[in-house]
């Protein structure tokens, strides 16, 4: 199982891993999927990003086939020939569009971790 993360939609809060902090999936037929600590594997309110993600295409759900077609000629999953679920602290809908995947995919960041930029590697 891969880490996943995004960025919520109508607020753009960075979903943290392990972060207390509500965050609502919507599909387009309005079901919400409640989350309040997200665990970085795609799961909110115990529903699969990717498994919802297919069953709003008409593919059953089969997590794979919602992996699939979230990243089909789209390197960051934001394919835009598919619906998507929502990812937001409201939870509305926003009309299928896909949310902006985190490129620290839910990770910590911390500000010491600039200090490292510094060093050169050479001098190791």
């Amino acid at each position: 199982m891969g880490q996943f993360s995004w960025f919520t939609q109508d607020t753009n809060h960075r979903i943290v891993n392990g972060e207390e902090y509500k965050v609502i999936m919507t599909d387009n037929n309005g079901h919400k999927y409640v989350e309040h600590c997200y665990e970085g594997y795609g799961v909110f309110g115990g529903k699969d990003y990717y498994e919802l993600l297919a069953e709003m295409n008409g593919l059953g759900s089969d997590r794979y086939a919602g992996i699939q077609l979230a990243f089909e000629n789209s390197p960051y999953g934001d394919n835009p020939n598919c619906l998507h679920p929502s990812i937001t602290e409201s939870g509305e809908y926003m009309c299928g569009k896909a949310p902006v995947s985190d490129p620290d995919q839910g990770f910590e960041t911390y500000e010491y971790d600039d200090v490292w930029d510094e060093f050169d590697d050479d001098e190791w």
